[in-house]
């Protein structure tokens, strides 16, 4: 199947289907996320909270308001490990306890958010904004999610084309009729995929949609020649398949690079480091969007800055991508309106 018609599927039956649908697509991959299961064990909506003599409606109702849905991601990249870090410091230092969901990733946590069926998530910036001002992808299109919000941006999303050395693509114009994992259907990761082909006028390939890991066993198998990844480097993924194969990274650089930036301007420049993954001795450019937290207008202000000063006030206790996660930083890039909730943080 054709990129282009692939693409005209995809976001049609996402512009018919409405947001709200994005929200139930499950799955375990894209926009650095960690996919799996879904879940961390937390209890569902009708478990627990009866038995005997059970809690009045006001107890039960109290304990609701402290747990708290978490969407991440696929299993295979940054969002979910990130997120359970999240997960540890936020419950450390408030009352609240956080769900931690994978998905598939920045679409569909928008629509989760949309629905109420997430309270928080993590998102790409660009994908934030398609959403807030119905524009961009026909999943948005004239169908703006108003009540989106901001909490604070975290840390580059690093696009990588990643190929094994046998398959001869050393460059994107190589890219031409091969058969290319654009991420999970629904992801930011495939958005971003997409435009990429598109700015450096590719048109000719075959489209396969699955998380990170199951595109790493794809490349392994022989089943695909190559696939984009979107997630802060190293992604667990690309480092397990580095440890067993001969990898390539395609670089984004040069005309094709300005081509992307000019197609769109919320990619800026990036670069990956020698030695980020096994075999790479030298470093790799490419682009970048950037990952955020987001949530939507109807959590309480209070919830949302306690949750937010919980991350940003313990940052030394986090391990992943730490020298991007700050309070000085975690406006940089905001593309949609802040919650009050994030605004007195860090305002205060």
């Amino acid at each position: 199947m054709t990129n282009n018609s692939t693409r005209r599927r995809f976001l049609k039956t996402a512009g018919v289907a409405g947001v709200a649908a994005l929200a139930g697509c499950g799955g375990d991959g894209g926009d650095g996320g960690d996919g799996g299961d879904g879940g961390d064990g937390g209890m569902t909506e009708t478990e627990g909270d009866g038995g005997d003599g059970g809690m009045t409606e006001t107890e039960t109702e109290a304990e609701v308001d402290t747990r708290l849905s978490w969407h991440a991601g696929g299993t295979g990249g940054t969002y979910f490990p990130l997120s359970n870090e999240f997960k540890t410091v936020v419950e450390d230092n408030t009352d609240f306890t956080l769900n931690v969901q994978s998905t598939g990733a920045s679409v569909e946590n928008v629509g989760n958010l949309a629905s109420g069926d997430a309270d928080f998530a993590l998102i790409q910036n660009d994908i934030a904004s398609f959403a807030k001002n119905g524009t961009g992808i026909d999943a948005f299109q004239d169908n703006a999610i108003e009540n989106l919000r901001g909490v604070a941006t975290l840390y580059p999303e690093t696009i990588t084309v990643v190929t094994l050395a046998d398959t001869g693509i050393t460059q994107l114009s190589d890219l031409s009729g091969a058969t290319i994992n654009t991420g999970d259907l629904g992801s930011g990761t495939q958005v971003n995929a997409l435009q990429i082909l598109e700015a450096v006028g590719i048109s000719d390939f075959t489209e396969q949609n699955a998380s990170f890991s199951q595109a790493a066993d794809q490349l392994r198998n022989g089943d695909i020649d190559a696939a984009f990844v979107v997630g802060g480097w190293p992604v667990g993924a690309i480092e397990d398949l580095a440890n067993t194969n001969d990898l390539v990274i395609v670089p984004i650089e040069g005309d094709n690079r300005q081509a992307v930036k000019d197609a769109a301007s919320w990619f800026a420049d990036d670069t990956i480091p020698a030695g980020t993954y096994t075999g790479i001795d030298e470093a790799v450019e490419t682009v970048a969007v950037q990952a955020m937290i987001a949530t939507n207008a109807e959590q309480p202000e209070s919830t949302v800055e306690a949750v937010t000063a919980a991350i940003f006030d313990n940052v030394d206790d986090l391990s992943i991508k730490t020298d991007f996660i700050s309070r000085e930083s975690a406006q940089d890039g905001m593309s949609i309106e802040l919650h009050p909730g994030a605004a007195a943080y860090f305002d205060a």
